[in-house]
């Protein structure tokens, strides 16, 4: 049976080990450079991934994420970020991991093969229609993440699949599949290196333009971030104060007013008479800065 892309050895990397450290790093860059280029070709597919995201959040469903190993790692990475960067409520997002906590002090390989886990941690975070799922795998035929599929297929959720294969298991039940076409790994299999790249840039585009649909970024600003450190606290000032064109004093009292709401701080500045009025304007515009200042702009202008 012929191997799989993802289990082939690279054509450069006959006498790997008999090079110069500056040649063995060269060649480990160019076919990372390579295999983060594959995520062009895919982009129509993590557009539309991005868009049955920020549809199921902004339905009021919750975005899960199941894989294992190295994908498992890409998962949590961009998973984890979502709150933080973007104010997503923590229990909007599901992180199912193979082997669970104990995998991320040891990545042991009969995790990914574990199906009854798959599906009990689907029905355990209790998804159901309405839900979307985010499953990545290099092989596309991980068997975690092809139960998780299942599972999460007979409950009625969305199924976005990535994978670093073509025509692989994973796509049949996607509504949406990302295949990732990496090229073979300069240590054979090692699918933590061009593969996971490839899915780190995938997930950080699919993640970030949901992010922007949901009306989360403005002007290439984080408007929804949760301030909950120092330099978070600074970072939110300074948003307040580029959009609004005020100073960093000013802007740090227009957060203090708006609770903390980048959003409603800005809108503040913009002559929202309170935070509950700044509030209301962002309800009435899906949370979405831009259409809220030109509907202020425009009550403004009709006084």
């Amino acid at each position: 049976m012929a191997l799989t892309r993802t289990e082939q050895r690279n054509k450069n990397a006959l006498g790997l080990d008999e090079k110069s450290p500056e040649d063995v790093l060269r060649l480990l860059h160019e076919a990372q450079l390579e295999a983060a280029a594959s995520v062009a070709r895919a982009r129509d597919s993590i557009a539309k991934a991005s868009l049955l995201a920020a549809d199921t959040l902004a339905s009021g469903g919750r975005l899960a994420y199941a894989a294992a190993g190295s994908s498992g790692l890409m998962a949590m990475a961009d998973a984890l970020e979502l709150p933080g960067t973007y104010g997503i409520a923590p229990d909007r997002v599901v992180i199912l991991l193979a082997g669970g906590v104990a995998s991320l002090s040891r990545l042991a390989g009969t995790y990914e093969d574990d199906v009854n886990q798959a599906s009990s941690d689907i029905a355990a975070a209790g998804l159901m229609a309405g839900d979307c799922l985010i499953a990545i795998s290099a092989s596309g035929t991980t068997p975690y993440a092809l139960a998780a599929i299942d599972e999460a297929k007979k409950r009625g959720l969305k199924i976005i699949s990535i994978a670093n294969n073509p025509d692989v298991p994973m796509f049949e039940k996607a509504d949406v599949a990302i295949a990732l076409e990496t090229p073979a790994e300069m240590v054979a299999g090692s699918t933590r290196m061009g593969a996971g790249t490839a899915q780190k840039i995938a997930l950080n585009l699919l993640s970030t333009l949901m992010a922007i649909r949901l009306g989360h970024v403005h002007d290439g600003y984080m408007v929804n971030l949760v301030a909950d450190n120092i330099k978070l606290r600074e970072r939110a000032a300074r948003i307040v104060s580029a959009i609004s064109a005020c100073d960093m004093g000013d802007a740090a009292k227009l957060l203090e007013a708006s609770g903390g709401s980048v959003k409603s701080a800005i809108l503040l500045a913009a002559g929202a008479t309170s935070a509950a009025n700044a509030s209301k304007l962002l309800e009435s515009n899906q949370q979405r800065l831009r259409p809220a200042l030109s509907e202020l702009k425009e009550s403004h202008g009709s006084r």
